[in-house]
């Protein structure tokens, strides 16, 4: 368990470091933008990779019985949630976390203004509910809560940023996922939103029908069924 806090207070401490411009860019301002990224992207990884691993060291510890029904539901969870992550990354957003931030909101901020931290939220839920024990409760569930977590300072810092702006890209959106759309919003399409498309129907056949899962994480999430 000591590893586990370690690990996951380390990958905390690591994705907090871009929510704090004045530490992120004296970061920047000595070693450059292009280092910062690869470096940042490498050390993350490397975080990750720790805080997975010293999650399945821990014990197995049943919190309620896996039943098919649970995958299936994760199943719709985690697709919807990377498509989320990957369309929100992909696209220009200056309401939230994106790649690209200098524009106006692309057609995915429709859907919700902060697509990533709902992304990584649901795809967090699905793998808790589908798993229930609980080494998954404790890391897709803090993962998911931190990812919701950032979601009010992201709110705060694109209302300071956008000024008189933000009142006209946040009445074609909102922050709950789907609810502009009940409020008269009109769906729109674009690259992104379709190249996150076809990067998440790839990604998922390679996890769930190619073996990419079991080779990952050493479980195959389709033998629920067999």
């Amino acid at each position: 368990m000591i590893q586990f806090v370690s690990a996951f207070s380390v990958f905390l401490i690591l994705h907090s470091i871009p929510a704090i411009p004045k530490i992120r860019l004296r970061i920047i301002r000595s070693i450059g933008k292009p280092t910062y990224i690869l470096a940042y992207s490498v050390v993350s990884l490397a975080a990750l990779v720790w805080l997975f691993s010293a999650a399945l060291a821990l014990d197995y510890v049943p919190l309620w019985e896996p039943r098919p029904w649970y995958a299936a539901m994760n199943f719709m969870l985690a697709p919807a949630g990377c498509f989320l992550v990957l369309a929100g990354l992909m696209s220009t957003n200056p309401l939230s976390i994106s790649i690209r931030s200098a524009g106006p909101a692309a057609a995915v901020s429709q859907i919700t203004r902060h697509p990533v931290p709902w992304g990584f939220a649901l795809w967090a839920l699905g793998h808790v509910i589908a798993n229930g024990d609980l080494r998954s409760l404790l890391l897709f569930g803090g993962l998911g809560l931190f990812a919701l977590a950032g979601i009010p300072m992201a709110e705060r810092r694109a209302r300071k940023r956008l000024g008189a702006h933000w009142e006209i890209y946040a009445a074609q959106t909102s922050v709950w996922p789907l609810a502009a759309f009940v409020s008269g919003v009109r769906p729109k399409s674009d690259a992104a939103l379709l190249a996150a498309a076809v990067a998440t129907i790839a990604l998922v056949a390679w996890l769930l029908l190619a073996g990419g899962h079991a080779l990952l994480f050493g479980a195959d999430p389709i033998s629920v069924f067999g």
